[in-house]
């Protein structure tokens, strides 16, 4: 089953965080993961940040090892479907709306998930 690891969840398991035993299932198969553009451009950003551009592009090099997902006209239109729906942010709607466009299910523990269909929740 395909799966989308949430930002959050791929900080936890690069920064070995509370809950990255939590996340590490889902990422020993790499070739499993649905990868939205937009949660390498968050992941990216926060690594360069945090940790500097070396460990960014790494961080961003393991998300290629999944099935990378580009924004398109109609993944748009349903992403912005989906944040009407449930008062989602641009960044949250693009991760729901791929995760629900490829059948995948959302792994987070992002509470704007909290209670969505087909997304498992890691509480904090």
């Amino acid at each position: 089953m395909a799966v989308l690891v949430d930002t959050c969840g791929w900080i936890e398991w690069l920064t070995d965080g509370a809950l990255a035993k939590s996340y590490l299932p889902y990422m020993k198969t790499p070739e499993t993961l649905i990868i939205p553009t937009s949660l390498q451009f968050e992941l990216y950003k926060w690594a360069k940040r945090e940790q500097g551009e070396t460990r960014a592009l790494e961080a961003l090099a393991l998300t290629e090892q999944g099935k990378v997902i580009p924004l398109n006209t109609s993944l748009a239109l349903f992403a912005a479907d989906l944040a009407l729906a449930h008062q989602l942010s641009f960044a949250d709607a693009i991760i729901y709306s791929t995760a629900r466009q490829t059948g995948a299910q959302l792994v987070t523990s992002d509470d704007h998930f909290k209670g969505l269909p087909e997304v498992t929740y890691f509480s904090k």
